[in-house]
């Protein structure tokens, strides 16, 4: 199994505390010790306004980071998981893109999906389209994005996206481009589109949905023709370690703590909550293992971890990297 590991950026109340001056050095911090540790990547959000709720607390902007990240680290991959599509015109994207491949030597990686935080989407000015017009366009930018890399221009008339011509140079760094992750669940459409274009996919969900998505994609490949095995299957997992139950309880506890003061008591409950549900890995370390091999077993490749208490405490990261790591690595 591959790893990753989220930097704190704001949007889930994980940098509050720390004056708005010093977060960038937090997460500077933070990429140059993942880049000197025993994971494949880095990833942040896409997002401008914090969950579960909107508040005045910072959230930086994920593609600026993500230059930043490639100028300060070496070796590590850079994620984001996941960039919404609606959010940028996809040959601007495109763009972007390829400047931070040449910024990092070529260690980018574009995570892209079709957006749902509805609040932002609206605040920001975007609108907020239905479903099949958010995965329609998910379709289009993807096609400009892989038409730009590959040929150094981009044109498409398509119901939601028109370039014509549009010159996107230099071409990345990486041979064939920049790789893409179509993150979702959509079974009938954000399936279909991972199976045509991508290298990888994201969704998470029980054992059970996993293996049943996992399905999903083997028959869109059989129909398209492409090849189910040379996709990764990724999840997201928000991660509290250790090492023992009552130490697993006192982590938790205080991440609700301090999310309850921005958020109110129930709302930080529930995020709490969740850390144990399907996305979730909280326990000792011999229980992340037992559970992250059960998802092995069911094809999952790669594993990306968000530890909200990055930001304030290592000792949790430490002992994932020291007793989880190696036993499936």
């Amino acid at each position: 199994m591959r790893f990753g590991t989220f930097i704190p950026q704001g949007w889930r109340h994980d940098l509050v505390d720390i004056e708005p001056t010093e977060q960038w050095a937090t997460m500077e911090r933070l990429a140059r010790r993942a880049d000197a540790g025993p994971w494949e990547s880095l990833w942040v959000y896409d997002h401008f306004h914090t969950v579960p709720t909107p508040t005045e607390e910072a959230t930086h902007e994920a593609w600026t980071l993500m230059s930043a990240f490639g100028a300060v680290t070496e070796r590590i991959r850079l994620g984001q998981m996941c960039t919404c599509m609606g959010y940028r015109n996809p040959v601007y994207l495109a763009k972007v893109a390829a400047t931070v491949d040449h910024v990092s030597r070529g260690r980018v990686e574009m995570g892209i999906g079709a957006g749902w935080y509805e609040h932002e989407w609206r605040a920001y000015g975007y609108g907020f389209p239905d479903v099949p017009d958010r995965l329609r366009m998910l379709d289009e930018g993807v096609q400009i994005m892989r038409q730009a890399w590959a040929e150094g221009t981009a044109t498409l008339d398509g119901r939601y996206y028109q370039v014509d011509g549009a010159i996107v140079r230099p071409l990345p760094i990486q041979e064939g481009g920049i790789p893409l992750w179509v993150a979702g669940g959509g079974e009938k459409v954000t399936l279909r589109i991972a199976a045509q274009y991508a290298q990888y996919t994201n969704f998470a969900g029980s054992p059970e949905e996993f293996t049943r998505k996992s399905e999903i994609l083997r028959g869109h490949c059989e129909r398209l023709g492409t090849s189910f095995d040379a996709i990764t299957r990724s999840s997201n997992f928000t991660t509290i370690v250790g090492r023992d139950e009552a130490e697993v309880a006192d982590r938790l506890a205080a991440v609700e703590a301090r999310l309850a003061r921005f958020v109110g008591a129930e709302r930080a409950a529930s995020s709490v909550a969740d850390f144990r549900g399907p996305s979730g890995l909280a326990g000792t370390p011999e229980r992340l293992v037992e559970k992250l091999q059960e998802r092995a077993r069911l094809g999952l490749g790669y594993a990306i971890h968000y530890f909200p208490e990055a930001a304030y405490d290592l000792s949790g990261i430490e002992l994932f990297e020291r007793e989880v790591i190696p036993a499936l690595a």
